[in-house]
């Protein structure tokens, strides 16, 4: 499923906002910034109700219907000619993954004990970063057939993992807590202190979508429209190299808030550090350290997500936390589109690297904030 994203999403910013020269439509990387933007609000503003949902039907049939409607978002992509058709197709997209979001942490947290859930989230991740390391190399290998080629190559990738996991995927019935299915959602959004951490996260994910937003421009900048293979490539196989025993390096040693600020604080740093970057070679050092940040972050919010909630209520935080996604994703998508355009406008193609690395700053000092008190004492997890 992450290859299949990877093989289409970095392409929208390629196809749609690339140079006519080479082979591009040309369109304002401000209006793709918002339409992938509008499409993260979506996913994130749906996974919201789908954890709550999953408290009450179980994971799997929300699993399966996501993987369905994503389906058919992904192949009306491929037939899009206008900002309009392309923001439909985005928007069923993102509504279809927002159905298997907080369902697939909802059950990963419900088969695994509490010590071995960084570890657990920390695996996903690596899975998805194969996906991520593979899917741009075949997306770039299907672009030469065209981009309608691409999306409907990821839009199978969907329609097989619904086969799959209709017949493989375990069906973890959830236990009935009395009153409305959305009366867990209304407990997540009332606890203070995870509302908190929720609300500040939101800084973190302006950071994180960059890669496919302000990062691919400025690949595509310097080396092309085929960029985003070496650039994903580094990303992913960083992360699969080095994530997990990265992490078990930091279980042993660090609590795990301060290595969430930390490692907020290294993506924040390496974006800025992409001002001075006027090479690709220099842009991949500081994407390599951008890397490093990002795959501490995933295993790290995730676990303190399940430490927060209460255990039969696991699905509804997870919905709830998306907020941090959604809104951090929208804004980071339209903000890294708005920045770049309004750097090149202005004379200053580094504000807005400046600018995220200042956002950065903030979100660390936040997250220290936010979180004060939470880790238990002893807990080195």
């Amino acid at each position: 499923m992450w290859g299949g994203f990877f093989a289409v999403i970095p392409l929208v910013t390629v196809h749609f906002s690339g140079a006519s020269a080479q082979g591009g439509l040309g369109w304002p990387a401000a209006t793709i910034g918002v339409i992938l933007g509008v499409r993260q609000l979506a996913q994130q503003g749906l996974t919201v109700f789908g954890g709550a949902w999953a408290d009450h039907l179980g994971p799997k049939p929300l699993i399966l219907a996501g993987c369905l409607l994503r389906t058919l978002g992904f192949a009306w992509m491929g037939f899009a000619t206008t900002p309009g058709v392309l923001l439909a197709a985005a928007l069923l997209a993102g509504v279809g993954g927002g159905l298997f979001d907080a369902p697939k942490n909802a059950a990963i947290t419900a088969v695994t004990r509490p010590e071995q859930r960084a570890r657990m989230f920390s695996l996903t991740s690596i899975a998805g970063n194969l996906g991520m390391l593979g899917g741009p190399l075949i997306g770039a290998a299907l672009l030469g057939l065209g981009f309608r080629a691409a999306a409907l190559a990821a839009a199978s990738v969907y329609l097989l993992a619904a086969g799959v996991m209709a017949v493989t995927l375990p069906h973890v019935r959830p236990a009935r807590v009395p009153g409305r299915s959305l009366a867990g959602l209304a407990q997540a959004a009332a606890d203070v202190p995870f509302r908190r951490f929720t609300l500040v996260l939101i800084g973190n994910f302006i950071l994180s979508t960059q890669i496919n937003v302000a990062v691919t421009l400025k690949a595509i900048a310097l080396a092309g429209p085929h960029a985003t293979v070496p650039l994903y490539g580094l990303s992913a196989g960083l992360a699969v190299l080095l994530q997990y025993p990265l992490l078990r390096a930091v279980e042993r040693h660090v609590p795990l808030r301060a290595a969430l600020v930390s490692a907020v604080t290294l993506v924040g740093l390496s974006l800025g550090l992409m001002a001075l970057a006027t090479t690709f070679p220099a842009l991949l050092a500081c994407v390599a350290l951008y890397s490093l940040g990002t795959m501490l972050v995933y295993p790290a919010q995730q676990t303190l997500t399940a430490r927060f909630a209460p255990p039969a209520l696991v699905g509804s935080y997870f919905g709830f936390s998306a907020i941090s996604l959604g809104a951090g994703g929208a804004l980071g998508s339209a903000l890294g589109g708005v920045l770049v355009d309004a750097g090149a406008r202005i004379g200053l193609p580094a504000l807005p690297w400046l600018t995220l690395a200042a956002i950065g700053a903030a979100t660390a000092l936040g997250l220290r904030w936010a979180l004060r008190g939470l880790e238990q004492p002893g807990d080195g997890a």
